[in-house]
């Protein structure tokens, strides 16, 4: 590397930063042949913007020079682009490890920096599963009946090798390796672990969710450090069933009632440093060898693991181990029953343990019995609490032991409603069965409760045993275990043993593809940071290698509804594109092979379960809606060109159901889960118009003009077709018929007798986010009809006496999942953001804070899924974890911090800064960031001097520039120091209207003070 480049570097001191290439950083096994390139950069001139860059890619580090570069160099490419910057050099090879830096100068011409380099390595850049594989095939145990007791566990040792070389000097080693089911793999006696925090962590049920007859996934381990020094190597490997064979794949075309054999692919890929190479792979004979007569006994997703310590096999992982009676591995013929099945690299984060949200007990009860079935509500009486056991302080129950005998039980509160797997240590006689039991609530009194007061509530898992089952080998020192091929949704822990045995010690180990953070959001209200957290969790738990619903149940599923509903907030909170754009991928998939016509996106990706063949608005509209999502919030239109195909057949399909209808597909689930219910067929139209809407957007962005006309011509008629229908000038004023066709046919534990209703909350929020009425004065009653409906005072139920509001309080909302997340964003665009604060503030049912007030730490399913007056709500929809409804954390980001993408500019290159104070008086100070495609973007404002003076503080991130909305008393109250903010180099003052100050301003940091009167 040349001095002069060092020098950059050290003067400019990180100046350029955050390079990805595929949007993750330092990526093994990119499949993609022109690779996204992109990075930041940072400075502290104000409006200093990218006029150049030129990247340098190279085979080592040390060729990244301008002379020297020897895979790619751009050229001074005049551009202040830096997302998704493809790759245009000679073709990449497979398995190869590239170099690249990246080099900005900026409009001026002068030079920013010059980034640290990063690295990318590719993959075995084939689909069809021969390609690069060097002849693995896919293997399981011979002579194993599918469904058979055990999971299969497979080994193979080898000798390692190198070409004139008396002792093997390794210098790499890749593991490419798929499963049809999950695996738990290990090296040399050690387990396959990837980067994490500054060490190394496991992922959990690799290689994810898929369906299995389109594409299955491979993931690359960089597993050098577990080979080198070692004369021989052992690859081991452990199947689950995962989500290929079980009740959760029931309903899949892949699905067998008799069972699928698992199966393993693999390709270890050694490197020696004289440049020879060694590759160990699957295939029958060659040494695999395979057993189920292990302790993995059973796994399912849904029911848990059993793992029997007494048939450990010590060693079997490692060099030397005596597999001779073992069974022989045979090839499993996946490819002759699914010749098109593609085999590809995983492209997004894996779901991982993350120590650092690690879960400790907050408290531990020993019960002994029950007594007081007789006096109890319900006649479960309550369960009796030992004391000299139980433990209630936090600090202590963390790592407190507790001993119990057969018949008690010991129940530990983990303090958090979490995802993951258990790890706990134990002490006890051999052949002793410990089972922990997980659910989320404790029971209660109510009718609801399925055990007596203080056991452990389980009835909302259905059918889900969620247990995992431990059989002591009985070492007195001790025995520790950690479940590693299903996971649970839990918060409490119900532990009984067949014998007496002391538990020393349980940890909930967090797993989750929810791994980077990027929007951070705090304000001094105590019950909205709890709401904000709940949120958070709710991501963590449901981001497990697809976004699901729930993950407790016998459900865990990626809903697609409840995807697109959450997809904005999800990508504030996280880098998720990659992500999220892997599961548009698997729903496109689930189109081909579920989908209506092979055109309709469907209800769940992937895999068959609960899946709908008919109406499916709102859900199947993720196809749309999800492309549009990751291309505002990211900037890369990628995701739109791949894309584009699937959307406009779903298009299309629609148009040729309805015809010249303009109606849309319909909806068999609505807006699910609403207390005021709302036409499914009016909700069907309005998706089928926004999604019209988005595809103009989309066709216009990336060139296709003529379809973007046609699309807006099309949402013309969509609107049209809807105010004709829906809504009515009778007697004087309009309004929307929402009661013209019923609710969800198939919503549990709805009331049967229920009626939808006019002027619905839904369906009014969704009129005027998409301007379905004919004139401004018929806007402005729509949204008094919208106030007056929330507001719910005596008046408004006086002259609503049948409407389900009646039994409400005043200032809630009645929204479902259709509804949620345009609530408060359109009532703040009609100027009323005082309505969205009330919601927000409000805690009695139905409202956000219903559930903190109740205990919540995550977001429920239903706005009553619990009550401490009332108890549990209808069992047969009630996840304690299920994320749709934390949708109001899109506004909190974007309309009370003010970090709001300009539609027009996607990927935050230019966005609004526009902060919305508190009405209430309750909020006095919010603090954000957010770190955005080009750097942290920070709101944070409070107010000072009573309410008068309003403190602004914001980051503009350097190559990319905002528009601010400030509130104030005049054009000259919003002041940088003592100067008028329109008086500063580089703010360009745009208008002062309704109290709001607005600015173009540039990139820099900014403290302003804005006086409000």
């Amino acid at each position: 590397m040349s001095e002069a480049v060092e020098a950059s570097r050290r003067a400019e001191g990180g100046a350029v930063w955050g390079l990805t290439v595929e949007h993750r950083t330092d990526p093994l096994g990119v499949d993609a042949t022109r690779p996204r390139f992109g990075w930041r950069m940072r400075s502290a001139t104000r409006g200093r913007g990218q006029g150049a860059y030129r990247i340098l890619v190279a085979s080592s580090p040390e060729k990244l020079t301008v002379g020297r570069a020897d895979v790619w160099n751009s050229g001074r490419v005049l551009s202040s682009d830096s997302v998704a910057v493809r790759y245009t050099g000679e073709p990449l090879r497979a398995s190869a490890r590239y170099h690249w830096t990246v080099t900005v100068w900026d409009g001026e011409g002068s030079p920013v920096g010059t980034a640290s380099p990063a690295f990318f390595e590719t993959g075995l850049m084939s689909t069809d599963g021969v390609g690069g594989w060097d002849g693995a095939q896919w293997i399981g145990m011979k002579g194993k009946a599918p469904d058979s007791a055990g999971a299969p566990m497979l080994r193979k040792e080898e000798r390692l090798r190198a070409a004139g070389s008396p002792k093997p000097k390794v210098r790499e080693a890749r593991l490419y390796i798929s499963a049809l089911g999950v695996y738990e793999a290990h090296v040399n006696g050690r387990p396959v672990t990837v980067p994490q925090d500054g060490g190394t962590t496991i992922e959990l049920l690799p290689p994810g969710s898929t369906n299995y007859d389109a594409r299955v996934n491979y993931m690359t381990y960089d597993v050098t450090g577990l080979v080198t020094r070692e004369r021989d190597v052992t690859l081991a490997v452990v199947l689950g069933n995962g989500w290929y064979n079980g009740r959760i794949s029931e309903g899949s075309t892949y699905y067998s009632a008799d069972g699928n054999a698992l199966a393993v692919k693999a390709k270890l890929l050694i490197r020696y440093a004289d440049g020879s190479s060694q590759t160990v792979v699957t295939g029958p004979g060659g040494g695999w060898k395979a057993t189920d007569t292990g302790p993995y006994r059973a796994d399912d997703i849904y029911d848990g693991q059993t793992y029997d310590a007494r048939r450990e096999l010590p060693g079997w992982t490692s060099h030397g181990y005596d597999d001779s009676a073992w069974a022989d591995a045979e090839r499993v013929a996946f490819e002759d029953r699914y010749p098109g099945v593609e085999l590809l690299a995983y492209p997004a984060e894996t779901a991982r343990l993350m120590a650092k949200w690690d879960r400790r007990p907050t408290s531990i009860t020993v019960a002994t019995g029950v007594t007081g079935q007789d006096g109890s509500a319900n006649g479960r009486g309550r369960i009796v609490v030992d004391p000299a056991r139980t433990v209630t302080d936090p600090v202590k129950a963390a790592s407190a032991p507790v001993r119990i005998g057969r018949g008690e039980t010991a129940v530990f509160d983990l303090g958090q409603n979490m995802v993951g797997v258990p790890r706990y240590s134990l002490r006890g006689p051999a052949g002793t069965q410990v089972a922990f039991r997980f659910g989320e609530m404790l029971n209660d009194d109510s009718a609801g409760a399925d055990g007596p007061e203080g056991s452990v509530y389980r009835a909302n898992l259905r059918s889900a045993r969620a247990t995992s089952t431990y059989v002591l080998k009985g070492d007195p020192h001790g025995e520790t275990h950690q479940d590693s091929l299903t996971f649970y949704g839990f918060r409490y822990a119900s532990v009984t043993a067949s014998d007496t045995v002391t538990i020393t010690g349980l940890t909930g180990k967090v797993a989750t593809s929810a791994i980077r953070e990027t929007g951070t959001l705090t304000t001094d209200d105590p019950d909205i940071n709890q709401l904000v957290s709940n949120i958070r969790w709710g991501q963590r738990g449901n981001y497990l290698w697809v976004p699901t619903d729930c993950p407790q149940r016998d459900e865990r599923l990626g809903w697609t509804g409840d995807t697109q509903v959450f997809a904005t907030t999800g990508l504030y909170n996280v880098d998720a594109a990659a992500f999220l754009t892997h599961f548009q991928d698997t729903v496109v998939d689930s189109q081909a092979i579920y989908g209506v016509d092979k055109a309709q996106f469907t209800g769940v990706a992937p895999t068959g379960r609960f899946n709908f063949p008919g109406g499916g608005s709102g859900w199947a509209d993720a196809g749309v809606i999800v492309p549009w999502t990751i291309w505002q919030m990211t900037g890369d239109p990628t995701v739109v060109e791949d894309n584009w195909p699937a959307m406009t057949r779903y298009l299309d399909w629609i148009q040729a159901q309805t015809s010249d209808t303009y109606a849309g597909q319909g909806s068999l689930t609505g807006d699910w889960l609403a207390p005021q219910k709302t036409s499914a067929q009016l909700m069907s139209d309005v998706y089928y118009g926004y999604s019209t809407h988005l595809m103009a957007q989309m066709a216009r962005a990336t060139g296709r003009t003529a379809e973007g006309e046609a699309y807006d011509r099309l949402f013309g008629r969509i609107r049209q077709a809807f105010i004709t229908k829906y809504l009515s000038t009778a007697g004087g004023t309009v309004t929307v018929r929402s009661s013209l066709g019923d609710a969800s046919p198939i919503e549990p534990g709805s009331d049967p007798n229920q009626k939808t209703e006019d002027n619905s909350q839904t369906a009014l929020l969704w009129v005027l986010k998409l301007g379905f009425c004919e004139t401004e004065a018929q806007r402005r009653t729509l949204v008094g009809h919208l106030a007056d409906n929330i507001g719910n005072d005596d008046a408004y139920k006086a002259a609503h006496p049948d409407s389900i509001r009646v039994r409400y309080a005043e200032n809630t909302l009645s929204v479902g999942f259709l509804g949620v997340n345009v609530l408060a964003p359109v009532l703040t665009d009609e100027g009323r953001a005082d309505l969205a604060y009330k919601l927000l503030h409000q805690d009695a049912l139905p409202s956000w804070l219903f559930s903190v007030r109740n205990g919540a730490t995550t977001v429920w399913e239903r706005w009553n899924s619990y009550a401490k007056e009332d108890g549990f709500g209808p069992v047969g929809m009630n996840s304690f974890n299920h994320y749709a409804y934390g949708a109001i954390m899109e506004w909190m980001y974007a309309c009370m911090a003010g970090i709001a993408r300009d539609p027009d500019s996607p990927g935050f290159k230019h966005f609004l800064l526009q902060p919305h104070l508190d009405p209430t008086g309750r909020i006095t100070q919010v603090s954000a960031a957010y770190e955005s495609p080009y750097g942290e973007i920070r709101s944070e404002w409070a107010l000072q001097d009573a309410g008068r003076t309003l403190v602004y503080e914001a980051v503009v991130p350097a190559n990319s520039a905002a528009t601010l909305r400030l509130p104030a008393a005049s054009a000259d109250a919003v002041r940088e120091g003592r100067r008028p903010l329109s008086g500063v180099d580089g703010v360009r003052f745009v208008d002062h209207a309704d109290g709001v100050s607005s600015y173009r301003i540039p990139s820099g940091r900014y403290r302003l003070t804005a006086r409000l009167r």
